[in-house]
């Protein structure tokens, strides 16, 4: 399996929840918002793909989720749909942002580690095999 990533880079996103560099991919302000009882924690962050080539993030997963995945919000007729995505291609150049009410990461039966003032690990997965680690902040309800 190939990996992307920088020691030195993880390394301080390990103890800071900053960004996490991969080659020319960066996922930046990563950050979970905890919700009580057990709910589902949603994840947001950018990727951005500064190389030459289109990538395509096809998963994810932690350790502090029983499941992570991708999904997208829409509001179509003003009607608020959520559905799983499989794939997100990202041209070179451009950020893909995860942000609430649009693309973000559904984190099913959170575990004790999803709490307020954490950090937990996120790893990310492309087509081809790559990898990208990165830590996330766990927020509180308010995004706090």
């Amino acid at each position: 399996m190939r990996k992307f990533w920088l020691a030195g880079a993880v390394m301080t996103a390990m103890f800071a929840a900053g960004p996490a560099v991969a080659g020319t991919l960066q996922v930046q302000d990563g950050w979970f918002r905890a919700l009580p009882a057990h709910l589902p924690a949603g994840g947001y962050f950018s990727l951005h793909n500064g190389t030459a080539k289109s990538v395509t993030l096809t998963g994810v997963s932690s350790p502090a989720c029983g499941m992570l995945m991708l999904h997208e919000s829409r509001n179509e007729g003003g009607r608020s749909t959520m559905e799983h995505v499989g794939s997100i291609a990202v041209a070179p150049g451009d950020t893909l942002k995860f942000t609430p009410g649009a693309y973000h990461l559904m984190c099913m039966d959170p575990k004790p580690a999803m709490k307020p003032g954490a950090t937990v690990p996120v790893t990310f997965e492309f087509s081809g095999g790559a990898t990208l680690k990165a830590d996330f902040a766990v927020k509180n309800a308010k995004g706090q």
